[in-house]
């Protein structure tokens, strides 16, 4: 039972991070003027955080019994990401406010590099309960 906790777990991480990453933004720039959808996203980012650093430490306490190497992935996504909400988004909204577009460039693309990082390791975690190791 905890294994199928802990891919449900690590699939709903996996699935909130592509949505919220790919889907919200767009979706909201696409119905909203720019300035109230960056309002919105704004808003939006910190409980994100919250959201990935949540499930990626659920999934690493339910599949640490069967799976060192998975756990310590979904933990390294669950601590990687408190900088990222403490320090990273703070930065970026600072470079927004201050009309820093150079620095928000730099800034969002760390970001962005740093979700697509959590993304793929989520995504490796999942194969993993597919093929577990030396199976393959």
């Amino acid at each position: 039972m905890m294994q199928v906790a802990a891919l449900l777990a690590t699939a709903l991480l996996f699935g909130g991070m592509v949505l919220f990453s790919a889907g919200l933004a767009a979706f909201l720039f696409s119905v909203m003027s720019p300035p109230e959808a960056g309002k919105a996203l704004r808003k939006a980012f910190p409980h994100f955080y919250l959201f990935v650093m949540g499930s990626a430490a659920s999934g690493a306490a339910l599949v640490a019994p069967g799976d060192l190497v998975s756990a310590a992935l979904l933990a390294a996504i669950a601590v990687t990401t408190v900088p990222t909400r403490q320090m990273l988004m703070p930065a970026i909204n600072a470079a927004t406010d201050a009309g820093d577009r150079r620095r928000f460039g730099l800034l969002h693309g760390a970001s962005v590099a740093i979700t697509v990082a959590h993304v793929l390791v989520a995504g490796y975690v999942l194969a993993r309960f597919l093929v577990p190791a030396g199976a393959a």
